[in-house]
């Protein structure tokens, strides 16, 4: 597409908007204005010249209420069709390479990356469906929304909604790059497995059993958290896996013994054996970098056809998030400036007995789950779901323990199906009526153990959220939530009910005030990933041409900066690059924050549950479908996102503690 001559002259707008009024009258002149002005900026010069431009929004624009609201209907059930049928053949195509069907083909690679809807928004512009929906439901900005839409009736949300699609227009070619770009992230990330039971200490010693696979980053933070239970070994092996993350984050990690069982590593000298003798082992060439750099350069492409959110960090915050990224640094910073947490870690290096250490941030000892050993909660899972299916079998049961009626569980649960997944688990909701959401989490050949249930839960959390905000919402054009957080806010509430669902309680007297110790430390490590996500970010735009080594160099000191503003005051030390292993920063690039914003959303959505209906108010509360952020807070629980009650609570609980 050319860049010059992409709207029509000023006089053929005014010509159009002048025409229009005669039609239709002033009383329109507010939405004609809006709806003429929006769809030439969308038209260019292979739409047509200036007088098609006027005949067509003289021969398109709707001026009759009733009608409007006819053609949005019409329109919604349209998009839903597109949508959901696309949402369909991506799934099929992604199916080899997401769930774990046997061997993976490098066809199968070809067809995960390829994007079937690519070409729909090209020729939504070439048949003109789209200048349609421009005209007619002209996009309103963040702005617009937060100061207009709280006297905005659910119909009017809808079609304010419809017309988000149509904000500008990027070329099949850009958007099908930068699909391939992430799907090679995604996949990269997908079978970076560490070998644990070829891990060896300096003296040889063999600390985690034989056949171990930890997919980094997530199974290996998991197994941190689960060795606070092992009083015996537990210390050393978390330091262990910490030396396997920094030499991960550092690009020193053998290339061999990534996913490969056939070599002993001993990542502390990061000498590699093989058959006992040491062997010459080059290091992984700095791939985990190139894949940023790689969806980095896929989306600077669409950056010129985006006039006003002109980069990636405005389209994932401003744009798709709908929070400014300017609010979500600022509410992170105060949370993590808060004084309330080095109490929390005086408290944690009371109960270890020991000075922090960097990997504490996944400190797991305040959970009721920590006091059950890892053997028994796995012995638990393992015999109750030895497949996918028995996991799917038992989805209304659980919805009856968290409250809903045995029909209604039923109705939710008939909805979702459970899939092994060859990576960390996932779900993937539908994309219209009468298709089901798919729950993806890990699943051995001896059964579901405890981390892949615990991971389960959370993915049943948002495929139950994805069910209730499609198929319980008044108007398609409104199904879903605000962003993401707000699904992984229902997420952590489904996951943190685990062990109740397994019969198991560990509640002992004081694990309210627990409960919200542990939140808040939860909350400051994610803010912190967070931080050196957006951080990364903002440096690769302020160093476009950057090298792999150069951006390797740049998240390591990110990450250490972030370290030292917020963590080293509570954890005693500085310089630790811990935040950088998130896998999110690689195949999910500007996501991490939205685990924060889900977290502090969990939080207040809990507080407001005491005491009331819990199955009934989250179909109420998710319902409301994507309404912008605060508007749906505040429908929800009578307040704005703020960390202010989280640490009111904090407050609370520190003086009893």
């Amino acid at each position: 597409m050319q860049k010059t001559n992409l709207r029509p002259t000023e006089s053929s707008i005014q010509a159009a908007i002048d025409s229009l009024t005669i039609k239709f009258g002033e009383a329109n002149l507010t939405s004609i204005k809006k709806g003429v002005k929006h769809a030439a900026s969308l038209w260019t010069t292979f739409d047509g010249n200036d007088k098609d431009f006027i005949s067509f929004c003289a021969n398109n624009f709707i001026g009759d209420p009733k009608s409007k609201t006819l053609l949005c209907d019409k329109l919604s059930a349209y998009f839903e069709s597109l949508g959901g049928h696309f949402n369909k053949i991506t799934l099929d195509l992604r199916r080899n390479v997401d769930l774990n069907n046997g061997e993976l083909l490098e066809i199968d690679k070809i067809f995960s990356g390829y994007s079937v809807g690519a070409h729909l928004q090209d020729d939504l512009y070439n048949n003109k469906i789209a200048f349609v929906v421009a005209l007619n439901f002209p996009y309103y900005s963040l702005e617009d929304k937060e100061r207009e839409g709280k006297s905005w009736s659910r119909e009017q949300w809808a079609a304010v909604r419809l017309g988000d699609q149509f904000v500008s227009r990027i070329p099949a070619e850009v958007n099908q790059a930068v699909a391939k770009a992430e799907a090679e992230a995604d996949l990269y990330i997908s079978e970076y497995n560490i070998q644990m039971g070829s891990l060896r200490t300096e003296e040889g010693t063999q600390l985690f059993p034989d056949k171990m696979s930890l997919l980094s980053h997530w199974n290996l933070r998991d197994e941190i958290k689960a060795d606070y239970a092992d009083k015996d070994k537990g210390l050393i092996k978390q330091q262990m896996i910490y030396q396997v993350m920094q030499q991960i984050i550092g690009q020193q990690i053998p290339s061999k013994v990534i996913n490969n069982p056939a070599f002993i590593w001993k990542p502390y000298s990061n000498q590699v054996l093989e058959n006992d003798k040491v062997i010459v082992a080059t290091a992984e060439p700095n791939n985990r970098y190139q894949q940023i750099l790689n969806i980095f350069h896929a989306q600077q492409a669409i950056d010129p056809y985006e006039p006003e959110m002109n980069t990636f960090i405005k389209r994932k915050f401003s744009g798709e998030m709908e929070i400014p990224v300017e609010q979500v640094e600022a509410l992170f910073s105060t949370y993590l400036k808060s004084p309330q947490l080095i109490k929390v870690g005086q408290i944690i290096t009371k109960r270890l007995g020991r000075n922090l250490e960097p990997f504490d941030i996944w400190y797991d000892g305040f959970k009721a789950r920590s006091e059950f050993p890892q053997e028994q909660l796995n012995g638990l899972t393992t015999k109750k779901y030895p497949d996918p299916m028995a996991f799917e079998k038992d989805m209304p049961n659980m919805l009856v323990k968290l409250g809903w009626s045995k029909e209604r569980a039923s109705y939710l649960a008939d909805k979702i199906v459970v899939d092994p997944a060859r990576g960390s688990g996932h779900a993937w909701g539908a994309g219209m009526k009468g298709e089901k959401a798919h729950l993806r989490t890990r699943i051995a050949a001896t059964g579901m153990d405890y981390k892949g249930y615990n991971i389960a839960v959370h993915e049943f959390g948002h495929n139950v959220e994805q069910t209730v905000s499609l198929y319980d919402v008044d108007y398609f054009m409104l199904n879903g939530v605000p962003n993401t957080a707000f699904t992984e806010a229902l997420a952590f509430i489904f996951q943190s009910r685990d062990l109740s669902l397994l019969g198991l309680s560990g509640q002992s007297k004081d694990q309210k005030i627990l409960n919200t110790i542990d939140a808040s430390w939860t909350l400051m490590e994610i803010m912190g990933v967070g931080l050196v996500d957006i951080h990364t970010w903002q440096w690769l735009y302020s160093h476009p041409d950057a090298t792999s080594e150069e951006l390797k160099n740049a998240v390591i000191q990110i990450s250490k900066d972030v370290w030292n503003n917020y963590f080293a005051a509570i954890f005693g030390i500085k310089d630790q690059p811990i935040l950088a292993i998130y896998s999110h920063m690689i195949s999910s690039p500007l996501y991490l924050a939205a685990y924060s914003y889900g977290q502090i959303i969990e939080f207040q959505i809990e507080d407001y549950l005491k005491g009331k209906q819990f199955s009934n108010e989250i179909d109420r509360i998710y319902k409301q479908g994507r309404l912008i952020p605060q508007i749906w807070m505040e429908g929800a629980v009578g307040n704005k996102i703020s960390v202010d009650p989280i640490l009111k609570q904090l407050d609370e609980v520190l003086v009893e503690k």
